[in-house]
C-alpha cells in the first residue's frame, strides 16, 4: 500500500515492477536495523591507534596529534577515522551491531562523543565510559554500550601503574551490568603494556599489571564462582606468555578459540610486525561462561576488505593504518577488531 502511493498511477508496468524491487532492496537495510535479537548480543574490542583529538593538551605528550606537530593531525583526518570506525562497527557483525565495544587508545570523552553522536552510530542509542589514566601520552580504555539493550550497574577504573617504581601505564576499566535483561555480566577492558624494548625485557610490566587485574576478578569469583566474566583488551601477549598464564593455566578463563583456529589464508591474527601476524588482542571468558549448555559461542577476528591493504615489503595482506611512520595514509588501525556473539541455545 505505502509503496503504491509512493509510486502512483505508473502506466508502465515493467517501468513499475523495477521500482518495486528497487523499493524493496533498499528497505531491506532499514528493517535490519531496527530489528533487535532478544536471544544474542555481541561483543567487540578494538585498538583503534591513536584516536586524539586535534588539541594539545599541556599534561600529556600528545603534541604530535595536532595540526602544528609531527603528523599534521586535523579535524578532517580524525574525522575520516572516525567515520571509517563507525563503518567497520556497523559491518562487523552482518549489521548487527555490537551491543558492547571495548576501545583502547582513546584519548578523552571529545572523540568519544564525537564518534557516538555524529558518525553513522548516532541511531543506535550508544552511551560510553570512560576515565582518564595516568598514561603519559594520555590515551585510555573506555567502553561503549547500547543504552537500549545494556544496563550498566557499576563502573570504576582499576589502576595498573606502579608509582613506588616510577611505572605508569592505562588504567583498565572494569564494569558490571545486565544485558537483555537477563544476564549479569562483568567486563574488564585491558590495554597492557607494549614490548617496547623487547619481550622478554617488557614482560614484567604486563606481570605486574596482571597481578592488578587478577585480584578483581578473585575478588570476583571468590564472591560467586559462577560469574560471568569477560576480560577483552590489547594484552600485547599471546596466550603462551606467563602473563596470560596467570588467567588461564588455573582454568578460571579460557580462550574462545585457539589462535590456529583464527588464521585464514587472509588474516594469521589480529596484528602484524615485520611480516609475522599474531593475536595479542584477545576475548578470555570465565568458566561459567565457557561451560554453559545453555548458550553457543561465535568467535572471529574482523576481516573486511576496507581495514586491510597489501604489505608490499612482506607480501600479503596488513591492516591498513592511519600512518605509516609519519606518513599519512588514511587508514583506521594497525589492529583488526575481534568479536565475541553469545546466543541463546
Amino acid at each position: 500500500m505505502i509503496m503504491d502511493l509512493i509510486l502512483g498511477p505508473m502506466k508502465d508496468k515493467k517501468k513499475r515492477n523495477r521500482y518495486r524491487l528497487l523499493f524493496i532492496l533498499l528497505s531491506i537495510p532499514l528493517l535490519s536495523f531496527s530489528q533487535s535479537d532478544t536471544h544474542s548480543y555481541s561483543i567487540l574490542f578494538y585498538n583503534v591507534e591513536n584516536l586524539f583529538d586535534c588539541k594539545n593538551d599541556s599534561l600529556t605528550n600528545d603534541d604530535d596529534f595536532t595540526p602544528e606537530g609531527k603528523n599534521h593531525w586535523t579535524y578532517n583526518r580524525l574525522n575520516t577515522k572516525l567515520n571509517g570506525l563507525s563503518k567497520t562497527m556497523l559491518a562487523i557483525n552482518e549489521w548487527n551491531c555490537p551491543d558492547l565495544i571495548g576501545l583502547c587508545e582513546v584519548e578523552n570523552q571529545y572523540v568519544l562523543n564525537q564518534l557516538i553522536y555524529n558518525t553513522g552510530l548516532n541511531h543506535l542509542a550508544y552511551k560510553s565510559i570512560h576515565y582518564d589514566s595516568k598514561d603519559r601520552r594520555g590515551i585510555d580504555v573506555a567502553l561503549l554500550y547500547r543504552s537500549d539493550k545494556v544496563e550498566i550497574l557499576e563502573s570504576h577504573p582499576i589502576s595498573c601503574s606502579d608509582p613506588k617504581n616510577n611505572f605508569f601505564t592505562r588504567d583498565a576499566l572494569y564494569t558490571k551490568g545486565v544485558i537483555l535483561d537477563q544476564d549479569t555480566l562483568h567486563l574488564i577492558i585491558n590495554h597492557w603494556p607494549s614490548k617496547r624494548g623487547g619481550a622478554l625485557a617488557s614482560e614484567d610490566k604486563r606481570l605486574f599489571v596482571a597481578e592488578q587485574i587478577k585480584s578483581v576478578t578473585d575478588s570476583i569469583l571468590n564472591s560467586n564462582a559462577e560469574s560471568n566474566i569477560i576480560l577483552l583488551g590489547d594484552f600485547n601477549a599471546d596466550l603462551q606468555s606467563e602473563s596470560l598464564k596467570q588467567f588461564i593455566s588455573n582454568g578460571h578463563f579460557t580462550s574462545v578459540l585457539e589462535p590456529d583456529e583464527l588464521i585464514t589464508h587472509k588474516v594469521g591474527g589480529s596484528h602484524k610486525y615485520q611480516g609475522h601476524w599474531s593475536v595479542i588482542d584477545h576475548i578470555l571468558i570465565s568458566r561459567a561462561i565457557a561451560t554453559s549448555e545453555k548458550i553457543s559461542l561465535n568467535h572471529s577476528i574482523g576481516q573486511l576488505a576496507f581495514l586491510l591493504e597489501n604489505d608490499l615489503t612482506y607480501s600479503g595482506l596488513k591492516p591498513k593504518r592511519t600512518y605509516a611512520g609519519p606518513r599519512y595514509i588514511g587508514g583506521i588501525s594497525d589492529h583488526l577488531p575481534v568479536i565475541l556473539t553469545i546466543s541463546k541455545k
